[in-house]
């Protein structure tokens, strides 16, 4: 029997989700809990009720005060320059297109956001799958993430790359 985890760190502003995609959703709803730890809670895991995890339903969190039915992964780093005229920037807009397609790829109901900000010079490009998609791409490493943050690093003015998983619910 095959169990659907969820793990997350609030405190490190990080979230983990492991998802099967040999159950269908109602299979995983009917035969599995969730299992949250915090970096407060890192002993002894909490069991938390049974979800439904079909399209549309959320995993609650905050005593069920929220919820998720989304999970984003994060890519990041600072960049150096004007964001009109910098040269890092542009070199990261360049990766981002080579990569682009294959990252769509990832889900049929992915979203891809591009954030820059030119007061802090940070640069982050944003992948949020549905819930049922996310463990499999998690187990395959987020593809093509390695290869993303390989040829970012490369880049000359870019520093302090960094990923971060995160839950996302569309308010």
């Amino acid at each position: 029997m095959l169990n659907l985890q969820y793990a997350s760190s609030l405190l490190h502003r990080n979230a983990r989700l492991i998802a099967s995609k040999r159950m269908s959703t109602a299979a995983i709803s009917a035969k599995s809990s969730i299992y949250t730890s915090d970096a407060n809670h890192k002993s002894q895991a909490q069991v938390m009720p049974r979800a439904n995890f079909s399209t549309g339903n959320s995993v609650p969190l905050a005593n069920g005060k929220m919820s998720f039915n989304r999970v984003c992964r994060e890519w990041r780093c600072k960049y150096e320059g004007d964001k009109a005229t910098s040269e890092s920037l542009e070199a990261i807009a360049a990766v981002v297109d080579d990569l682009l397609p294959t990252i769509k790829g990832i889900s049929d109901d992915i979203t891809v956001n591009r954030l820059v900000c030119g007061g802090c010079l940070d640069f982050k490009l944003m992948m949020t799958v549905p819930l049922e998609d996310f463990g499999a791409w998690e187990e395959g490493g987020h593809a093509p993430e390695a290869e993303f943050l390989e040829k970012i690093k490369a880049i000359e003015g870019v520093s302090q790359v960094e990923t971060q998983t995160i839950t996302n619910m569309e308010l």
